[in-house]
């Protein structure tokens, strides 16, 4: 009668591997966007702080120069941790015009596969 019972199920033990392969994928994810995330943060608050250098650089007074905006940028970049030299921070200021822009790349390892995030952050204050 209980014979039946007591063939052994060729499925038993597969939710254990799937629970391991599920965390192991998880684990895998989070590990990536820890390593991902810093590097697009960092990218928005830089470009937000170059919006608003470009919109105000020029109405202050007294006005401030090229060099000037490249400076204020530079501190920027280097309290974010950007890896960017001042040399590539590209300041335009003609005519009541203000273009900033910065082109910088990120190396992200995540030990298995290694790339490189390409910035390009730009701002003017045309659409004032």
């Amino acid at each position: 009668m209980f014979l039946h019972a007591r063939h052994s199920n060729p499925e038993r033990g597969g939710s254990g591997m799937n629970l391991i392969l599920t965390l192991a994928v998880l684990g895998s994810m989070i590990f990536a966007g820890v390593e991902i995330m810093p590097a697009y943060f960092a990218n928005y608050q830089l470009q937000d702080a170059m919006e608003t250098e470009a919109r105000f650089a020029l109405s202050r007074y007294p006005k401030e120069t090229t060099d000037d905006i490249r400076g204020d940028i530079w501190r920027r970049v280097q309290d974010l941790g950007v890896p960017a030299k001042e040399d590539d921070i590209h300041v335009s200021a003609n005519q009541g015009i203000c273009e900033i822009s910065l082109d910088y790349s990120v190396p992200v390892d995540l030990r298995v596969y290694q790339f490189t995030l390409d910035f390009h952050p730009h701002a003017d204050n045309k659409s004032i």
